[in-house]
């Protein structure tokens, strides 16, 4: 099976899925280095000089923002001020977010999932406004009728909200639900919705 490009779609694992289920950092978009570097940058800014291991960071992929401070917080005895790191990530991520690339492999399987009449949703532990403009920058927004993002549920990652309202919002039992993700946090919470996971490597 393969796409007008000749990109061979990632292949889903056996099931009879009646929902996809996608996330979009590192997963639909390759963009979790962007990320990555978004928050080295912010935390320098507040502590000086700062390193963090790739894996460390991707094992954290999907969590709140909150989170993810409490968690740097605890392990460097750090105080980040959320607010200022909010806005030096936003800072640095306006100049570079339409740089993101598309993982072709993930999205030809959404557009052939797409020609099933298969619905389609996106559910990220991001900020809507990131997500949204990372769909459109890779130019999959119009396959993507339902994105569902951390503003519209009270928990995120590992949490299984996100994919449990996506689920509601396409009509589909979330036991018929695949979830494609790129973090453990992600693959936690399709467990906790569920849902049968493809967990694939973080780009």
């Amino acid at each position: 099976m393969s796409t007008d490009d000749n990109i061979i779609p990632l292949q889903p694992p056996p099931g009879d899925f009646a929902g996809y289920i996608f996330d979009c950092d590192g997963t639909l978009a390759e963009t979790m280095h962007l990320h990555y570097q978004s928050w080295v940058h912010a935390v320098r800014l507040q502590v000086g000089q700062f390193d963090m291991e790739w894996d460390f960071f991707c094992s954290m992929g999907g969590m709140s923002t909150g989170d993810t401070i409490a968690v740097l917080n605890k392990l460097h005895g750090f105080s980040l001020n959320q607010e200022k790191l909010l806005q030096d990530v936003e800072d640095f991520l306006d100049d570079r977010l339409e740089t993101a690339l598309p993982r072709r492999e993930v999205i030809a399987l959404a557009r052939e999932v797409a020609k099933k009449g298969i619905p389609l949703s996106v559910a990220s532990g991001g900020f809507r406004k990131y997500v949204e403009r990372t769909l459109k920058s890779i130019g999959v927004m119009d396959l993507f009728p339902i994105v569902v993002a951390n503003e519209d549920v009270p928990r995120v990652k590992p949490a299984p909200d996100l994919f449990l309202l996506a689920a509601q919002k396409m009509g589909v039992p979330p036991e018929k639900c695949l979830v494609i993700e790129d973090s453990p946090k992600g693959r936690d919470a399709a467990d906790a919705a569920g849902m049968t996971c493809l967990l694939i490597d973080p780009k």
